[in-house]
């Protein structure tokens, strides 16, 4: 047993910083009441977490490699848990939002060393039980993050959803003090600071304006400009990396098709299957009148589902290509959301059920393989940055999936409610309602109208959904090229994992 307890120590983080993506979605009302704060200002709680995670996963990675993955590790446990305790302790709406992007930073820290550790611990059929263990914890946290989120806000406060976080992660701690070996890193890989300072901007400028854009529009200057400057920056950012002899990200790696297709297939995982649990919780309370715990058992058949399939798909997947995997994980996904499109102005939460089920089943399949075939699709000596670079691409996924989410809601339910003509301000009323005002409008809008503006808005975000895991789920299957070797161990700073990607 003692050989699985890095294992453990690696899953328990990475189950609570994934966790910690949804779990806020369900206290958004009792947040809103105890800070006294709108939701747009509360938003940020989660889309600030997310888009620090995401900026600096890939800076995390390659500081890894420079410093030990084990070392940076832990004090990413430590930076969140520190975080955890602000975020308890905070007395207002500014100081939440602060100490989340404080988690994030610890959450990079701690998500960008994963893969690589367990693929130097483990080998042979130990490390695909540890890579399907680990794909469980990551497959069912974002989806029991509204379940865990409803139980805690229910029976004991919000501010237990983030000090639950920290005797989680001291036995973390104690667990990778303990048990998992300190690797050398590689003293001559320099940081990347133009790179990563240019990365952070454009990602935080263009998450900002499409945020901006749910909120003021797309004609916005406010909205346009950052759109814009992060576009620039963008490009910078390129031609900082292709002139670095110890880039971020090396984007000769984009060279390869298999490489390519994982990240953009990491992208459409979180995207689809993730983005739109935030406003379905938001529907759950404020339109059907659940309550919180209410809310997270709706989503835990999604959870379960994809926890089961991970867990066991390590043990019993073992020989079959990635591609196969991932694409029809994807697909499935797409089928998921398509299930859920049969949402309508009359459904109750059980309408849910067939589609998160099977969107449960394509996670499972999709989530533990990506993490391996990444680091396959790269040379050893890029384990860190191969692995932060598909842990910032599901990232990215959630991050810019979330704003652009709120706008298709918020659109389409717009176009129901200029329908009934009761309304000065169809656009502003829509925002109102998917941001969980559905109260303040009973008295001008009848509640069918109300449900049905909001059902219209989540059919369209399903639909979306599901033509973007199909997309994605097809081009892993056309271009991902994975005949399955198991290579030996690794001894230097770089590890293989237990796919080999056939570059051709």
């Amino acid at each position: 047993m003692r050989k699985w307890l890095p294992l453990l120590a690696v899953s328990l983080s990475t189950f609570m910083l994934l966790v910690d993506m949804t779990i806020v979605s369900v206290a958004v009302p009792a947040l809103s009441r105890d800070l006294h704060s709108s939701f747009a200002a509360l938003q940020w709680t989660v889309d600030l977490y997310v888009l620090v995670l995401a900026a600096l996963l890939m800076a995390s990675g390659s500081l890894s490699d420079r410093l030990g993955h084990r070392r940076v590790f832990i004090v990413g446990l430590v930076v969140f848990a520190v975080a955890s305790l602000a975020c308890g302790l905070a007395s207002g709406t500014g100081m939440l939002i602060a100490a989340r992007g404080v988690q994030g930073a610890g959450g990079a820290a701690m998500y960008a060393t994963n893969a690589a550790l367990l693929t130097a611990i483990y080998t042979g059929r130990d490390r695909s039980v540890a890579f399907g263990v680990w794909g469980a914890a990551n497959g069912a946290a974002a989806a029991a993050g509204p379940v865990l989120g409803g139980l805690l806000t229910e029976h004991v406060g919000w501010r237990s959803i983030f000090l639950v976080n920290l005797p989680v992660a001291v036995a973390a701690v104690v667990l990778a003090r303990l048990s998992v070996p300190g690797r050398p890193g590689r003293a001559s890989n320099r940081l990347d600071l133009p790179g990563v300072t240019t990365f952070t901007v454009a990602v935080s400028l263009v998450v900002y304006g499409l945020i901006r854009a749910g909120s003021h529009g797309w004609s916005d200057r406010v909205t346009l400009g950052p759109l814009a400057a992060g576009a620039v920056t963008g490009v910078v950012f390129v031609l900082i990396e292709r002139s670095r002899p110890d880039p971020m990200l090396d984007l000769r790696l984009f060279r390869r098709p298999a490489f390519t297709v994982l990240m953009v297939g990491a992208a459409a995982l979180t995207a689809s299957a993730f983005a739109n649990l935030v406003f379905v919780s938001v529907w759950a309370q404020t339109v059907l009148g659940l309550s919180a715990m209410g809310t997270g058992l709706v989503l835990a058949p999604m959870a379960v589902v994809a926890f089961v399939v991970a867990g066991a798909g390590g043990r019993l997947l073992h020989h079959v290509p990635a591609r196969h995997t991932i694409g029809w994980g994807l697909l499935l996904i797409a089928a998921g959301t398509g299930l859920c499109t049969l949402v309508d102005a009359d459904s109750g939460w059980a309408a849910l059920i067939p589609g998160l089920c099977v969107t449960g089943l394509g996670v499972g399949l999709c989530t533990p393989v990506l993490a391996s075939a990444a680091l396959a699709a790269a040379p050893p000596d890029r384990a860190g940055m191969a692995n932060g670079a598909s842990n910032t691409f599901r990232q990215l996924g959630f991050a810019v999936a979330l704003p652009a989410v709120a706008t298709l809601i918020a659109g389409r339910a717009s176009d129901v409610l200029a329908a009934t003509g009761a309304l000065p301000d169809p656009d502003a009323a829509a925002r109102l309602l998917t941001g969980g005002g559905h109260r303040g409008l009973a008295d001008r809008v009848p509640a069918d109208v109300l449900r049905a503006a909001y059902a219209a808005g989540l059919d369209r975000v399903f639909l979306v959904s599901a033509v973007l895991a199909a997309a994605a789920g097809a081009a892993t299957l056309l271009f991902l090229r994975t005949p399955v070797t198991d290579r030996a161990p690794a001894t230097g700073p770089g590890y293989p994992a237990v796919v080999h990607i056939d570059q051709r």
